[in-house]
């Protein structure tokens, strides 16, 4: 399927955005641990989150996560701690994404898992026993993803966990997201000192639990309203929380710095209410921006500075290269299409310095099964008109409504064949 997209010349819209999906599968992981017999409200309806609701629902002896990179190291981590033998499993690229890092540290804390295929990918068979837990020493660097599904099984263990996290610690928000959560059904878990964590063999609670919505989809909004820089254009997005724990929650401030003005209707930090965008015009001669904390954005903000003739230099980016697909490189090539020449000669970083070739007469974009590289070209149709978008289904991963979305904010979308 394809996608063709014309932008209205403004907007003036109301968009609800999805339920975060990190929350969502970080509180679908503890609420499971916790023996509750309902689910967190709000819950995100987006495929990573179903996949999950799915498998701990129903339990079945296979469990296929399908495309869900959270998915598969929450339940991974879930399963080694859990009764009874598994084998979880998902797409051809899921099979080709490392989870060795994970599998070496449940095994140092004596869980039983086999590869079924090539070693250090899945699929898995996961025995589920009683850990005893203690200190574990993992890499700081790793995806936040592995340390989060270690930490959520920590008050499962018989001595606990103390996780130490050597060397220089990336996405911490992303941790800190999974420490609170875990806090609010109940488990005594803490920063001990910068690098170490520890967590009490406290058993979970059943609590009610409401989940936010996404800051992450909320990142397209501000894109679109920074490409269209009409002053006039306004985008409400209720449901959004100041003092947010998601990490992406800096996107109001990195749109700050590119003209888009955030308005909180509730002063009241930590309370969903209504974020009103508005454009109000900046010149900014560069950005030079670490991403080490939100790698998910790296790819909006990317198109957004190169399309405002911004140069850039964003560093933090080596989680990029085995996400989806690999985004570093799926920039670089997606974004000559539209004459940017990005620069990726320096590991875990992505740049430009101004420089152009020949863009394509009528370009189209290549999704790579990745739902944030559709959804951060999307906005290019501003100053590309007619922009063709390979595969717009894969946005039903983390924002099935997108396109729904983009519809009520008055765009144009035409489907074509491939």
């Amino acid at each position: 399927m394809r996608y063709i997209l014309t932008a209205p010349r403004s907007m003036n819209c109301e968009i609800r955005l999805p339920a975060s999906k990190s929350i969502s599968n970080r509180a679908l992981a503890v609420n499971a641990l916790a023996e509750s017999k309902g689910y967190p409200e709000n819950l995100s309806r987006c495929d990573d989150t179903d996949v999950m609701v799915a498998a701990l629902r129903d339990m079945p002896y296979e469990i296929d996560i399908k495309a869900a990179g959270t998915a598969m190291r929450f339940t991974t981590a879930m399963l080694a701690v859990g009764t009874g033998e598994h084998v979880i499993t998902g797409t051809e690229r899921m099979k080709h994404r490392p989870i060795t890092v994970l599998v070496d540290a449940l095994r140092a804390l004596g869980a039983d898992i086999e590869y079924m295929g090539e070693e250090g990918f899945p699929p898995l068979l996961i025995r589920g026993r009683k850990l005893n837990g203690g200190r574990l020493d993992v890499a700081g660097n790793i995806s936040s993803q592995y340390i989060s599904a270690l930490l959520m099984i920590g008050p499962m263990m018989k001595e606990g966990l103390a996780l130490h996290l050597t060397g220089d610690v990336i996405s911490r928000p992303y941790i800190d997201l999974t420490i609170c959560t875990m806090q609010e059904f109940g488990a005594d878990v803490e920063w001990e000192d910068a690098s170490t964590i520890i967590v009490k063999p406290k058993p979970y609670k059943a609590v009610p639990f409401y989940i936010e919505n996404d800051w992450s989809a909320a990142s397209y909004w501000y894109e679109m309203l920074a490409l269209m820089g009409d002053e006039g254009s306004e985008v409400r997005l209720p449901g959004l929380m100041d003092g947010s724990r998601q990490g992406d929650s800096a996107i109001r401030y990195i749109f700050m710095m590119l003209g888009i003005k955030t308005k909180f209707a509730d002063k009241v930090q930590c309370k969903p209410t209504l974020v009103t965008l508005n454009v109000q015009r900046r010149a900014l001669p560069r950005f030079d921006f670490d991403f080490v904390n939100q790698p998910d954005l790296a790819q909006t903000v990317v198109v957004t500075t190169a399309l405002c003739g911004i140069p850039f230099r964003f560093t933090g980016l080596q989680t990029l290269r085995i996400k989806e697909t690999d985004r570093i490189a799926a920039l670089k090539y997606e974004m000559s299409k539209l004459g940017y020449v990005l620069d990726d000669s320096e590991e875990g970083v992505l740049s430009w310095d101004g420089t152009r070739c020949e863009a394509m007469a009528e370009p189209v974009i290549d999704t790579y099964e990745d739902h944030r590289m559709a959804m951060a070209f999307a906005p290019a149709a501003i100053l590309y008109p007619g922009l063709a978008i390979n595969n717009p289904e894969v946005v039903s991963k983390s924002y099935p409504h997108f396109w729904d979305d983009l519809r009520k904010a008055g765009w144009t979308i035409e489907e074509a064949g491939d």
